[in-house]
């Protein structure tokens, strides 16, 4: 009879004191958030069933439960996006909805809306959205004092901006570091509800940024026409990672909730493996989660959707940060089109072209064209359909690599958590003790007869063979001591028993371990807001968002653009990326330049002006709400 034995308490003493650090990784849906967790995430962020950012990865409380029980397994976590600004009408099914995930097993709730603190929420721990603006160590200090336990930065900071929040406050700090980039400081963006009514802090972004553009200077001449002027290349912070760690930051998000599942296993893989490299030769810091990931593909993130790689204002100002001639992927370049026939063309790359691989070529017209190779012969490419406007000396890149995202599409990654496992001698039997990685101890015995085995050294090996079979668990043994007398002949069979048993021991001593992190308290006595006076910036939509202002002495609030009550012409952007810039007029860069206002043209004809703040090395998009958008006001 096997017997397990009560287990013993995680994390003893003698394990050193690290300072963990997290791979936050998006999750459209729950398979989504699996397999981000079986490649690596030490955390995911999942949209619930409302008030998320991004309204279309809405998630059932069924599946955040499932996600949450699963991340647990390897004390993972989940957070769940509760981002959007809210109206009056809807606080009392915000707070329902709180509540809903706070039992479904959710480890956090990421938040914008500061109505959501004046609410009797469940004790879950709260971040803060980078639609909160988080830019200075003011506002991220205050943030800390009212209860947030991380708080998400703008991606436009620089490492010195990072390194003076992080002297400055406490708080956990997340930074983005790869993904797609919105042009405004989040949370400060409106020109989609300005023309749309799709608001970008409700979760319904029109993104207008992604669309071609003219920019006219005082005089009417045009100083570029149909190109993407506000639409930015993807962030990479790759080869960052180390100073991003000596700056203060601890949780390394991926940008993606509306990406494809190809996307978050190759790109979450790619960041574990960067920053294992890292630990492995840091041992001051640690995991904030456990296992370790062995995958059957080679990382690669340039193969998944992105506009080109920047590193934004990591480093300063930088000329290279924009996608001007499209938004969309466009991939890798493969070679030059050296002929074209009928029915099929010629290249001049080395790169090796799959049956079914997507191909692309900007026209003469820097339209991007794509399409889909029939069959490849080498050098020699056979389209289904010959794309119009291919000619000789056309750059060809490919965006779709068929045999690539084929590995994606099968099951890319292991998860296991190391185990050291000890068999010893008891007075009645045997002793199997199990410790993972983590510290977390169980035990199982068995009562049997010590028959001395007949070839020891034989026994010994089959013991090792018999305790290492771990494959359907989620362990791996690390290390397998016998600490016995003498060599002892156990049946395989039984041997396994008593190793399921220990493994089953392990498991339920882990699940108790678990702790969820609890929800920080606000810092007792006044702790004032770092403003007085609160523009639409300040994005308060509703009375319980008013009420947590004035009582943080803000004297004077006005309320968010979305309530639509601003009639006259406002930033509708405010942004890092300026186009006085990137069009060779910045004051600053080329003495004698000229300072004058700038519009932006859309194909519609619907005409921006440009304000720059050079000061604060900022631009603004300035235009008005459309007549048809409602006022409406906080009760």
């Amino acid at each position: 009879m096997i017997k397990l034995i009560k287990p013993h308490l995680p994390y003893t003493n003698s394990m050193p004191v690290r300072s963990p650090l997290e791979l936050l990784s998006p999750a459209k849906n729950l398979e989504s958030g699996i397999e981000a967790i079986n490649h690596g995430a030490d955390a995911v962020y999942i949209g619930g069933p409302a008030f998320g950012a991004r309204s279309a990865a809405g998630n059932s409380l069924d599946d955040i439960a499932r996600l949450a029980e699963y991340a647990h397994r390897f004390h993972a976590r989940v957070y769940v996006t509760m981002n959007t600004l809210l109206y009056d009408d809807e606080l009392d099914a915000a707070h329902r909805q709180a509540w809903a995930l706070h039992h479904a097993g959710a480890d956090a709730l990421i938040v914008q809306d500061m109505g959501l603190l004046e609410l009797d929420l469940p004790p879950i721990a709260l971040h803060a959205s980078t639609q909160t603006d988080n830019r200075t160590p003011e506002k991220v200090s205050f943030l800390e004092k009212a209860g947030f336990s991380q708080v998400v930065l703008a991606r436009e900071l620089t490492l010195e901006d990072i390194r003076n929040i992080a002297a400055q406050t406490t708080v956990a700090l997340e930074f983005f570091i790869h993904g797609a980039l919105c042009v405004s400081y989040s949370g400060q963006c409106y020109i989609s509800h300005a023309q749309t009514g799709r608001s970008a802090n409700r979760g319904e972004c029109a993104q207008l940024c992604r669309l071609p553009y003219a920019v006219e200077d005082a005089s009417g001449q045009t100083l570029a026409r149909n190109q993407h002027l506000l639409s930015l290349k993807d962030m990479n912070q790759s080869a960052n990672l180390s100073e991003l760690i000596d700056a203060g930051i601890t949780s390394f998000k991926i940008e993606g909730r509306l990406k494809d599942l190809g996307y978050v296993k190759n790109v979450t893989a790619h960041y574990r493996r960067e920053l294992d490299r890292i630990l492995d030769a840091r041992p001051e810091l640690g995991r904030a989660s456990h296992g370790r990931c062995h995958f059957a593909f080679e990382p690669q993130p340039t193969k998944s959707f992105n506009r080109g790689a920047t590193d934004y204002f990591l480093h300063g100002r930088q000329p290279d940060i924009t996608s001007f001639r499209t938004p969309k992927f466009t991939g890798e370049a493969i070679g030059k089109v050296t002929d074209v026939k009928r029915d099929r063309l010629t290249i001049d790359g080395s790169t090796e072209i799959h049956n079914g691989d997507g191909l692309c070529f900007f026209d003469r017209n820097d339209q991007l064209i794509g399409f889909r190779v029939n069959r490849a012969e080498g050098a020699q490419l056979i389209p289904g359909d010959m794309p119009e406007g291919l000619e000789a000396g056309t750059i060809l890149f490919r965006n779709g690599d068929l045999a690539f995202d084929k590995q994606l599409e099968k099951p890319t990654a292991t998860r296991r958590i190391a185990v050291d496992m000890t068999l010893r001698d008891t007075a009645k039997g045997f002793e199997l003790t199990l410790v993972d990685e983590a510290g977390i101890h169980a035990s199982a015995q068995i009562e049997l007869a010590h028959e001395p085995a007949r070839q020891p050294e034989q026994a010994f090996d089959t013991m090792r063979v018999q305790l290492a079979k771990l494959g359907n668990t989620r362990f791996a043994a690390r290390d397998i001591r016998l600490e016995l007398d003498q060599a002892c002949f156990i049946a395989a069979s039984t041997l396994n028993g008593l190793r399921r048993e220990a493994i089953e021991a392990l498991e339920q001593t882990r699940q108790a371990a678990w702790q969820r992190p609890e929800r920080k308290a606000p810092a007792s006595g006044d702790f004032p807001f770092p403003a007085k006076d609160l523009s639409y910036l300040g994005n308060v939509a509703n009375r319980l968002a008013r009420d947590f202002y004035q009582k943080h002495g803000v004297e004077h609030i006005a309320d968010a653009y979305e309530c639509n009550r601003e009639a006259g012409p406002v930033s509708l952007m405010i942004t890092k990326h300026c186009l006085r810039y990137s069009l060779g007029q910045c004051p600053k860069e080329v003495k004698g330049k000229s300072q004058g206002p700038l519009t932006l043209v859309g194909d519609n004809q619907q005409r921006w002006r440009l304000r720059f703040d050079c000061k604060r090395c900022e631009m603004h998009v300035i235009g008005q709400l459309r007549p048809q958008h409602k006022a409406r006001k906080p009760e």
